[in-house]
């Protein structure tokens, strides 16, 4: 094996869909490589041909699409052209693939250890015994606990980060000299996700593996990439190191994903000014929530919620920031009053609503509305955008068909999309499009509350700027207030007046988010900090002495 070989290069590359109304050409022309220990890393807006272009070198491209022109050379080999069988000796040998979504990427039906020893048993590296130890191995090399209790269970057993250590380890078990890693950490909180990259460092540096590494996520490719490739609309516009492309970038549109990208550094979109001490539109008293455990793992209860208050005063944002697990969900579904607290109390515009129910409860829907994370799955496929909007008002007999239209076409102006899309369906717009709709649905009956759980996480970052930036102009134009749930510490800082962090549960630290932000008080906090994809080379972010006291702002513990 020779220094630096090159074990990928794609020349001219050319993909297009065939479509009824034509072929919609995604990828033109283009050309990258790969070399030995090396990690590229291909950045850009959705639609701009990145996953595409590592479907194409995996050859996994859908069946409407077809390579038209162009060479994919994987270490001596044109797979371009590759057979099935061919195909069958590169994948997972030559070439391993971690892919996005580990939920649908994994069989549910399957034990694990099966899914990792099968690449090993199909390309004749083992028989069905020494596979399962080897399975086993490969995933302690991955990173899970355990992992000879881990092989034999199934994937809905295990939490979202360990699923992509699973799908890792599928990658990785046959010691491929290539890995494409297609947006392997974005549905992930930012320590998880730094878990992640960082095993997959190890890993691939111990081997000398190559990574071609697809995200949309430039502080993840600032931080991992030896170079990066930036595309749009089809076409390499830009390549070169991090510091060349993201420290001095050529193309206008380079420097439009770097201004959308949120950040800790730079100026903050400033929140609506509204006064800390006018009435709270949400308030929460010393939440608690057990959830009974099954009785073959002991019985029991879990505390998921375990003692949290905080005031959301009306037209201000609060965000509620942690890790999975850390209860920041289960507080939102306790607060929309979706779930019953064991104890505790909800308060909505100063009146207790913690155990109401029927028509009182019903009444109440009115005032807190919420908007989730993925507009792929949360808006019907089989309603039109107009149909979508005007649901709440129907179902709370809100006018006559003649003033839901003109309410309908009112919200469509409000969240700036035309009126044209109300006869559309969600799978006609794109995913910016469909969270404005989402947007537009539950500002349909003018709630005093909105709950937003990871809004944006979703989308990509000129599209997540433009929803941002929706949501503060809707702030201050409606003074609605806005219950904001993220994991994602940048965002937080542009959008919310106060923060509290959850950790297990319980609230470490709270206050003003450029306090909070600027000297954590808590270990946790600043750990959350430190994860932040593109603040590796910029440290010390946060300062190493933070302590770990559990003492907080404004009425914590």
């Amino acid at each position: 094996m020779t220094a630096n070989e090159r074990l990928l290069t794609v020349t001219d590359l050319a993909v297009s869909y065939r479509t009824r109304r034509g072929d919609v050409h995604a990828v033109r022309d283009v050309s990258l490589h790969v070399d030995e220990g090396e990690t590229v890393a291909v950045v850009g807006e959705s639609g701009s041909g990145k996953s595409t272009t590592a479907a194409a070198v995996v050859r996994l491209l859908a069946p409407a699409a077809r390579i038209e022109r162009g060479t994919i050379d994987l270490l001596g080999r044109d797979v371009a052209g590759a057979s099935p069988r061919e195909l069958q000796a590169v994948r997972g040998l030559l070439v391993g693939l971690v892919p996005q979504d580990p939920t649908v990427s994994l069989n549910p039906v399957k034990r694990i250890g099966d899914q990792v020893a099968e690449v090993l048993r199909i390309h004749g590296l083992a028989d069905r015994r020494i596979a399962g130890i080897e399975a086993i191995e490969a995933l302690r090399r991955a990173g899970l606990p355990e992992p000879e209790v881990r092989a034999r269970q199934y994937p809905h057993e295990l939490s979202g980060g360990m699923r992509q250590r699973v799908l890792i380890a599928i990658a990785l078990v046959a010691k491929p000299r290539l890995l494409v890693a297609d947006e392997p950490t974005s549905a992930l909180d930012v320590t998880v996700q730094r878990q992640i990259l960082d095993h997959l460092d190890t890993l691939t540096n111990e081997t000398g593996t190559g990574v071609l590494l697809i995200t949309h996520d430039l502080g993840v490719a600032a931080d991992r990439a030896d170079r990066i490739v930036v595309m749009s609309q089809g076409r390499v516009v830009e390549a070169g190191t991090p510091d060349e492309v993201l420290g001095s970038p050529r193309e206008a549109y380079t420097k439009a994903l770097l201004a959308a990208a949120p950040s800790l550094r730079g100026a903050r979109r400033a929140p609506t000014p509204v006064a800390i001490d006018a009435p709270a539109a949400l308030e929460v008293r010393g939440l608690v929530k057990d959830f009974p455990l099954p009785r073959s793992s002991g019985g029991g209860t879990l505390r998921a919620v375990d003692d949290v208050s905080f005031r959301v005063p009306r037209g201000r944002t609060l965000a509620i920031v942690g890790e999975s697990g850390s209860g920041k969900s289960t507080t939102a579904r306790l607060a929309l009053r979706l779930a019953e607290p064991t104890a505790g109390q909800v308060l909505v515009g100063g009146d207790d609503v913690s155990h109401t129910r029927g028509s009182a409860l019903r009444a109440l829907r009115r005032q807190m509305q919420v908007v989730y994370q993925n507009p792929y799955s949360s808006l019907d496929p089989r309603w039109s955008v107009g149909q979508i909007i005007s649901e709440p008002l129907r179902a709370f007999r809100v006018g006559d068909r003649a003033s839901r239209a003109a309410r309908t076409a009112e919200l469509l102006d409000l969240v700036a999309l035309p009126a044209s899309v109300v006869h559309r369906r969600p799978a006609e717009l794109s995913g910016g499009q469909r969270q404005r709709v989402a947007i537009a649905r539950a500002l349909s009956v003018r709630p005093d509350l909105v709950v937003l759980d990871e809004p944006v996480s979703a989308l990509d970052v000129s599209v997540q700027a433009q929803i941002l930036d929706l949501l503060a102009d809707l702030q201050s134009e409606l003074g609605v207030t806005y219950l904001f749930i993220s994991h994602d510490l940048a965002v937080v800082r542009q959008v919310a007046h106060e923060v509290v962090v959850l950790q297990n549960g319980r609230v470490v630290e709270s206050g003003d988010v450029e306090e909070v932000f600027a000297r954590p008080q808590h270990a946790y906090t600043a750990e959350l900090l430190a994860a932040i994809p593109g603040t590796a080379a910029h440290r010390p972010l946060v300062s190493a002495s933070a302590g770990s006291s559990g003492t907080s702002r404004g009425g914590e513990r």
